[in-house]
């Protein structure tokens, strides 16, 4: 990677690259977003005047602000998110499953010797704990979490280490090991041994139970991630069997997490079947907004959602108006996101970063750039600072319209700042440009600035070379998510099958499909009918050539006894009594 010239790359890249950044100190670190605790009931069954337009320059910052969190998964409260994967790829809100960054050099060395172990003998347990037990590596917290991280999407790896782990002398897992290994299990559907594991907590340490309420939360995640909502109420319903409380943020906690995972229906109807045992109120309706507004992305249905809290008099408050002005600001509708911005004012809400984030995302979206900035500046002058979200609401947009001088100079700007880009700020720039070579300078710029790419920039750039035909990036995009231990997961898989499919490989989409089902990862329905179609019209092609070369044979003896046959009768009769005689050629070069 570090090979390629750069000799014929675009200007706006080069000159980017050859500036300085500010000398700072980046820090990485993996933010755990808090989650909104909730709980449920038994009876579900199933063109403003206020913008300035006076200058075009950036506010400048009248201190310099501590550097913020590195290259954080999230980016905060990003209002455009991207999707870049299912629904599977995501990382834990709970921040359980996460890429630790080991210091130690002594740690660093053992997590890549266990590594190293379980990935060589991953397909022979007896063997491979035989061999952790002869490399003498003590399991300490660090260590454990770190190879769980490393090995997450192979659970029989991870949790056959797990239990060695766990059995060494001396050594206890702690209640975040548990989770860690918890939420492993049910990203990969081992929802039966994550309840066994479950049951160990409750009664390790002497009789002391490790099970926390935000135990069974890991559990409704992964059940609300799979869709299995009936299973994620009836884990709900155990909070009480673990003599945990039932309130109104476990309650929420609930709908967040379906909301989460895009079963919004679901938790609206929840909501309405439960008013009994816990009441409407502003925070209930919004996480129920949010779902549709931002993860299902419908304004007709967070306009409806809109008008039921006024019908209800359910107060709206800025949450509220974040919500649906973000719903309007990504659809473009910029005249919807100034009216419900003056209504706002209006009632006396004060707006907050949220709501300014997603006015400037619309502006700049619409290419109102001079009233983008000056919005920002207004923030400032109320106290209220931008953040990476504010800058990212810039960056992606003018990245969208191709305007790579403003993308470029917002950035410069945010690290002027002291702010530290996300990994959706690198994927703005991943998505506008339109050459392998600037694809991986601009990697290598990412890991200068200590933002390592995740699963979903992978796979980004595997959909990209896909469609630019460039298999041979395909693959080496793919060993690097080998080298990184990040995967590969199901969501890389099946983008990597289908790319495969498109580009007309399909001896090699078959061999991914192989090694997929090797690791029991669950199959996509349409990857598994293209798979059997193609392998049915493979036997098929097999069984007609197969017969046809019999056949050749068979007819081509046959042919030879008829003409001697022939041969001999035509010089005893006269020419008149000959029979006739055709030959019919085919495609494939045969006669009969």
């Amino acid at each position: 990677m570090r090979g390629i010239r750069i000799a014929r790359l675009a200007p706006w890249i080069l000159s980017i690259i050859a500036r300085p950044y500010p000398n700072v100190t980046y820090t990485r670190s993996i933010e755990c977003a808090r989650p909104i605790t909730e709980a449920t009931n038994s009876e579900f069954s199933f063109f403003s005047s206020s913008f300035s337009t006076s200058n075009l320059e950036f506010p400048s910052a009248t201190a310099n602000p501590r550097l913020q969190e590195g290259c954080r998964k999230n980016g905060g409260d990003d209002e455009d998110s991207d999707n870049d994967a299912d629904d599977d790829n995501d990382e834990e809100e709970d921040g359980t499953v996460k890429q630790l960054r080991a210091v130690d050099e002594g740690l660093v060395r053992n997590v890549n010797t266990v590594v190293g172990i379980l990935c060589e003998l991953g397909g022979n347990r007896v063997e491979m704990k035989n061999k952790l037990e002869q490399c003498r590596v003590r399991p300490t917290e660090e260590l454990v979490d770190e190879v769980l991280s490393r090995v997450r999407n192979d659970w029989e790896t991870a949790f056959t280490f797990f239990l060695w782990a766990g059995k060494q002398p001396g050594y206890a897992h702690s209640v975040g090991e548990y989770h860690l290994m918890l939420s492993i299990l049910g990203k990969m559907r081992k929802f039966d041994t994550a309840w066994a594991l479950i049951d160990e907590m409750r009664g390790s340490r002497n009789g002391v139970s490790l099970v926390k309420p935000h135990t069974l939360l890991i559990m409704i995640r992964r059940y609300c991630a799979v869709h299995d909502v009936g299973r994620a109420i009836n884990t709900f319903y155990a909070y009480k069997r673990f003599k945990f409380d039932m309130g109104m943020d476990e309650f929420h906690s609930l709908l967040s997490a379906l909301c989460r995972y895009k079963n919004v229906q679901d938790a609206e109807h929840l909501m309405f079947c439960n008013k009994d045992i816990f009441p409407f109120n502003t925070k209930s309706f919004n996480i129920v907004l949010n779902g549709w507004c931002n993860l299902i992305g419908s304004p007709r249905e967070a306009e409806r959602v809109w008008m039921e809290m006024s019908k209800r008099g359910i107060r709206y408050d800025v949450a509220s108006y974040a919500s649906i002005m973000s719903c309007h600001s990504k659809a473009g509708n910029l005249y919807k996101v100034f009216k419900l911005y003056e209504r706002m004012k209006k009632m006396g809400i004060i707006p907050d970063r949220k709501v300014y984030n997603a006015v400037i995302h619309a502006l700049a979206k619409d290419g109102l750039v001079k009233e983008a900035i000056n919005l920002m500046k207004t923030m400032e002058e109320k106290g209220i600072a931008p953040d990476i979200v504010t800058y990212n609401s810039l960056i992606k947009p003018f990245c969208r319209a191709q305007k790579i001088v403003e993308a470029w100079q917002v950035f410069e700007e945010m690290l002027q700042r002291g702010l530290s880009p996300t990994i959706r700020t690198y994927h703005a720039f991943l998505r506008m440009v339109r050459t392998a070579e600037e694809v991986f300078v601009l990697l290598e710029k990412m890991r200068e600035m200590d933002c390592q790419p995740t699963i979903e920039t992978y796979i980004m750039l595997i959909r990209k070379f896909c469609r630019w035909h460039q298999l041979d990036n395909v693959f080496k995009v793919w060993d690097e998510i080998r080298k990184s231990g990040l995967g590969p997961d199901r969501s890389s898989y099946i983008v990597l099958i289908h790319g495969l499919f498109l580009n007309g490989k399909l001896e090699e989409a078959y061999k991914f499909y192989t090694e997929m089902k090797e690791k029991q990862l669950l199959l996509e329905p349409k990857i598994e009918e293209k798979i059997q179609a193609w392998l049915a019209n493979k036997h098929i092609d097999v069984c007609q050539i197969k017969e046809s070369k019999d056949s050749q044979s068979g007819r081509g003896q046959s042919g030879k006894q008829t003409r001697a046959v022939s041969v001999k009768h035509d010089r005893k009769k006269d020419f008149v009594r000959r029979p006739e005689t055709r030959i019919a050629v085919r495609e494939r070069g045969f006669s009969f």
